[in-house]
């Protein structure tokens, strides 16, 4: 990782980058069906982004979040696959409290020198979304309304999901037009080896409502916004 880094930060700040995790996008050949299936080939190829971290656990089964990025010239994916015994979600209206139910986040800081300006994109099990930007050129309301983001849950749309005994897992796919990013991201399309940082996180649920990132985070409380502490991604051409 450090030689991905060396270009844009000091040695110093290279240094405490190592102990957070590393990830390298890769291109799709053709956009994926958003689906919530991640069966196709493309999706079965890419690397999963690595083991969540249960950085506040004191009791509870400790179920794993597998996640795996992708990206073209419009837009980057994101397909989660969430291992959950005790599916719950009811939270329906636009920019609610999805945390308090079954939900992933990821976050997504597009200039590595300026983490802090980071953008939310918060998902529950049957399909709301809750979106934020935080950034120090913007002015308005935390709550943003970004372009055209398609994405689907293998609950979708149920007006409430209740736990079952055959809860097993359930899904999450993303498509994020990349334009949104265009403010704080270098570039717009990516150029290969250009690097920003991610926060994929997992929360809520009834039973078992475990919080989980991606990233470490060293908080006393959980808490997910703590950009310097996201992990980093590479674009690279390179296909699965």
């Amino acid at each position: 990782m450090t030689r991905w880094l060396c270009p844009l930060l000091g040695a110093a700040t290279i240094a405490s980058a190592q102990s957070y995790p590393h990830y390298e996008i890769r291109r799709a050949p053709t956009p994926p069906l958003i689906d919530a299936r991640l069966d196709e080939p493309v999706w079965r190829k890419a690397k999963a982004a690595g083991d969540f971290h249960f950085n506040w656990w004191t009791a509870g089964a400790k179920e794993q979040t597998i996640v795996k990025l992708l990206w073209d010239d419009e837009h980057l994916y994101a397909g989660y696959y969430c291992h959950d015994r005790h599916i719950s979600a009811f939270v329906t209206e636009r920019h609610g409290p999805v945390s308090r139910d079954d939900c992933v986040e990821i976050f997504v800081s597009p200039n590595p020198a300026k983490p802090r300006n980071y953008y939310g994109f918060e998902i529950n099990a049957i399909g709301t979304m809750l979106n934020f930007r935080i950034a120090d050129w913007w002015r308005g309301p935390p709550r943003w309304e970004p372009e055209d983001v398609r994405y689907r849950t293998s609950f979708h749309g149920l007006p409430e999901k209740e736990e079952s005994p055959d809860d097993r897992h359930w899904i999450l796919e993303l498509a994020i037009p990349l334009r949104n990013f265009a403010r704080d991201a270098p570039h717009v399309p990516p150029r290969e080896g250009d690097v920003w940082r991610v926060g994929l996180n997992r929360a809520g649920g009834r039973t078992d409502a475990q919080y989980s990132t991606w990233s470490p985070v060293t908080t006393p409380q959980p808490n997910f916004h703590v950009p310097e502490q996201f992990g980093y991604v590479r674009f690279t051409k390179r296909r699965p």
